[in-house]
């Protein structure tokens, strides 16, 4: 048996015609849709139940089987409510029913919120067909109206759209207030682009995942209290120290020499008056590091070779860019002996430090080998 079910979810036709449901029968379904029209001509229901009859209509004369229309409505307002109505009308409608065939539903609606009671109907009778009925004239407006209401209610597309919607709304009251303190607008402008270029670009590359995950990592250290978030913060101020020795350096160098300087005499310059300082923040790091090792049990004697190899690097930059530079006053050159040394002090020291801590490692065991 086929049953052609119409489905009125927010109840148009018992509370605008007063009607009983569920409405059963061709005749009772017709009659009710000519009463909804009456009482309300623009409501989209009475399409719904008129294509009902018509599809009975079509049905009956057409398949042998026995066929049934029936509409079946919810409540306004809750649309968990609405669906649970609907699946108890439905309960009320094939208990009425008098066939010992299987019953199949056909089901009718007139737009995409009506069918979110398919789950409710599946879970109680199969499902042939889904019709939805749309008047000409107003094509797809409730589905789109529909559709946005979702974009809408989803967090993560409510973000995406919202947000960049609603920098551009706030340029003009932001210049506006600009312009009382004096400030330019194209420089407010100009920020505000930045900022969505930016939002855009992080969007784009997906890349919010990784601040989300930078955040939650710094986050943790806070709450946590590693001696790293300290010794990182110091590392990066003597890198900033160590970068502006080198362009010191580098002026020194530049008055030092006549006409300008070679690219390998540059990169000297910068190097040397920089290296200490990054062996510094290189140090300061890698202690902050073997602290928290140290802090959380699981330090190894290797860890300690971090500190050593930096100055081990340090060394033999600092050398290599002295003796790449030119003589000038500030500046300490080196020879081709001072050089060699310095490679084999920074050599000896890397090799001895690394044999060191393995021996300790051997002899003192910091963790189980297993």
């Amino acid at each position: 048996m086929l049953l052609v079910l119409c489905v009125d979810l927010d109840d148009d036709l018992g509370r605008k015609t007063g009607i009983d449901t569920p409405v059963v029968g061709r005749d009772a379904v017709s009659d009710a849709a000519v009463a909804l029209a009456t009482a309300d001509p623009e409501d989209s229901d009475v399409n719904v139940m008129f294509q009902g009859v018509h599809v009975v209509d079509e049905l009956r004369a057409s398949e042998s089987e026995e066929v049934e229309v029936a509409a079946v409505t919810g409540v306004q307002g809750s649309e968990v409510r609405a669906t649970r109505e609907v699946g108890e009308e439905v309960d009320t409608v094939l208990a009425g029913l008098s066939t010992g065939e299987s019953v199949r539903a056909i089901v009718i609606t007139d737009g995409a919120q009506d069918e979110s009671v398919l789950p409710v109907i599946r879970s109680r009778v199969p499902i042939d067909s889904v019709r939805r009925v749309v008047v000409r004239q107003a094509q797809n407006l409730e589905s789109m109206y529909y559709t946005v209401k979702q974009v809408l209610d989803d967090p993560e597309t409510r973000g995406t759209l919202l947000v960049p919607l609603g920098i551009l709304l706030l340029i003009y009251p932001f210049v506006t207030i600009a312009t009382f303190f004096e400030v330019p607008g194209a420089a407010v402008i100009g920020l505000i682009s930045a900022l969505l270029g930016l939002y855009t670009l992080f969007r784009g590359l997906g890349l919010e995942s990784t601040v989300d995950e930078v955040a939650e990592r710094v986050r943790s250290v806070l709450y946590t209290g590693r001696v790293t978030i300290i010794t990182y913060v110091v590392a990066a101020a003597l890198l900033i120290v160590g970068g502006a020795e080198g362009v010191e350096t580098l002026r020194t160098v530049e008055s030092g020499v006549s006409g300008p300087p070679s690219a390998v005499t540059v990169l000297a310059a910068l190097v040397n008056g920089s290296i200490r300082w990054f062996a510094a923040a290189g140090i300061t790091s890698s202690l902050g590091q073997v602290t928290d090792e140290c802090l959380a049990d699981e330090f190894k004697w290797r860890y300690l070779n971090a500190p050593f190899y930096v100055v081990a690097i340090a060394i033999v930059l600092y050398a290599v860019s002295g003796f790449l530079l030119p003589p000038a006053t500030g500046i300490t050159s080196f020879t081709l002996t001072d050089l060699a040394v310095a490679l084999t002090a920074g050599t000896l020291l890397g090799v001895l430090s690394t044999l060191a801590f393995a021996i300790a490692e051997s002899r003192y065991p910091t963790a189980d080998p297993a």
